[in-house]
């Protein structure tokens, strides 16, 4: 088995269990690792991408700068990173945020059940996104994305719903606190 498209299967606190083809864990709706990049720059605005039409589920929506997979014995920052410049051309310096889990069913019977590992960056230079992972990407405000979230909501992936409150509440409390 190809080890790119294997994920790390975990429980609830996530401990490894095992691996799994990718797409074999999305059709029984096994719960893997995965994560989220977040990047903002200095002006304070958010990257987003729109997923690549031909994705095997969510083609097309709008959501964070990166998110993926770590390999079978790959730390999940190191994942991070390789998948920042596998995606988007480049990287950043990533702080851990929090974890969460979700679990979605899309109509085309795939399930994305992952214990997610949410990571921020600042980043200013330039993007370079590959096309086969990435359609467009857009920097924005945070009021922008909030918005946009509001007015079209079925336009953004699962996970990004359930992540960036958390990860604005967290920019909001680092903007608002004196000495940060």
């Amino acid at each position: 088995m190809n080890e790119l498209s294997q994920v790390v299967l975990v429980n609830e606190k996530d401990e490894a269990c095992g691996v799994m083809e990718k797409l074999e864990a999305h059709l029984q709706g096994v719960l893997h690792r995965a994560f989220s990049v977040f990047i903002v720059n200095e002006s304070g605005e958010m990257l987003l991408q729109q997923r690549a039409f031909g994705k095997y589920h969510s083609g097309g929506l709008w959501t964070n700068a990166c998110c993926s997979h770590p390999l079978p014995g790959e730390e999940v920052e190191a994942a991070a990173h390789r998948r920042l410049r596998e995606e988007m051309g480049m990287d950043s310096s990533l702080l851990k945020l929090f974890d969460f889990v979700y679990r979605t069913a899309f109509d085309n019977g795939l399930i994305e059940y992952e214990y997610d590992h949410v990571f921020l960056g600042v980043y200013n230079g330039v993007v370079v996104p590959d096309s086969n992972e990435v359609n467009d990407y857009r920097w924005l405000s945070a009021n922008e994305i909030t918005a946009w979230l509001q007015r079209e909501p079925a336009i953004f992936t699962s996970w990004f719903h359930l992540a960036f409150p958390r990860v604005l509440a967290h920019l909001n409390q680092v903007s608002t606190t004196p000495g940060v």
